[in-house]
C-alpha cells in the first residue's frame, strides 16, 4: 500500500490544485475541520458510496491517525482504484483546515 507523511502531501496540495483527499472520519470528527476541499466519506460508508469516486483519479485517504484510511485503501484498492494512506492522519496534519 502506498502512504505518505502529511508534510509531504501537504505540500503537493500546495504546489497543485487537482489533489483529491477522502476523509474517512465520522461526523463528529470532521466537524472538528477537515483539509480543506477534502471529501467526507465516512469508512463505513465506502462501499455504498464507491460511486462517488472516480476511478481515474488518485486520491489520498485520511483519518485520525491512519488505521480508518488503511483500511478504506485495501477497500478501494481490492476494487481497482489508485490510492494512497496518509500516514498520521489528522494528529499530524498542521495546516488550516476548514469546518
Amino acid at each position: 500500500m502506498k502512504s505518505v507523511k502529511t508534510n509531504k502531501l501537504e505540500e503537493r496540495i500546495k504546489n497543485k490544485s487537482d489533489v483529491n483527499v477522502i476523509d474517512v472520519r465520522e461526523d463528529d470528527e470532521v466537524a472538528q475541520g477537515k483539509i480543506t476541499g477534502a471529501k467526507h466519506i465516512p469508512l463505513g460508508e465506502i462501499s455504498d458510496r464507491i460511486n462517488e469516486i472516480d476511478k481515474n483519479k488518485h486520491y489520498y485517504m485520511v483519518c485520525r491517525s491512519g488505521g480508518r484510511s488503511s483500511k478504506a485503501c485495501e477497500i478501494l484498492m481490492n476494487q481497482g482504484f489508485d490510492v494512497t494512506n496518509v500516514d498520521g492522519g489528522m494528529l499530524a496534519w498542521t495546516e488550516k483546515v476548514e469546518k
